[in-house]
């Protein structure tokens, strides 16, 4: 008997590369850009450091929030690609889960406990490591 057309997994394609390929570049590489260069180089500038600090306080939920949907776009490209188990058992799945779960409670905290500054730096801090360990993790669907 032949397995039926929806118990397999896809096939990678590339529109799946590229798709977990960009995500990837848009909240990794903004988590980086923001926190390391961007508000550094604001500081610098000679802004008024409240005014420096409103803008991060602006910027970092968005930020945030972009990360949390191209985490799920990530996540997606992996489910079809390497199915449910890799959640559990592949290293990028266990780092999209990671960072899904700091990204769901910075933003729980920021909004319901915003003195907690050591939570909202630390969970900030998790999730651009996780994205620099994704980054050397292979794509899905290509060989490691």
């Amino acid at each position: 008997m032949s397995k039926s057309a929806t118990s397999k997994l896809q096939q990678p394609s590339r529109a799946t590369a590229v798709s977990w390929q960009l995500a990837q570049t848009l909240w990794v590489g903004g988590l980086w850009l923001l926190q390391f260069v961007i508000l550094p180089a604001i500081g610098q500038t000679g802004l008024a450091p409240l005014l420096v600090q409103d803008i991060s306080a602006q910027l970092t939920p968005l930020l945030i929030g972009l990360a949390a949907v191209c985490v799920a776009v990530q996540a997606f490209a992996l489910l079809r690609v390497e199915g449910l188990a890799s959640f559990w058992r592949d290293v990028r799945g266990q780092l999209l889960l990671a960072v899904a779960a700091m990204a769901l409670s910075h933003l729980l905290v920021r909004q319901y406990w915003p003195e907690a500054e050591y939570w909202l730096r630390f969970s900030y801090l998790v999730m651009a490591f996780c994205g620099l360990l994704l980054v050397v993790q292979p794509i899905p669907g290509k060989s490691r």
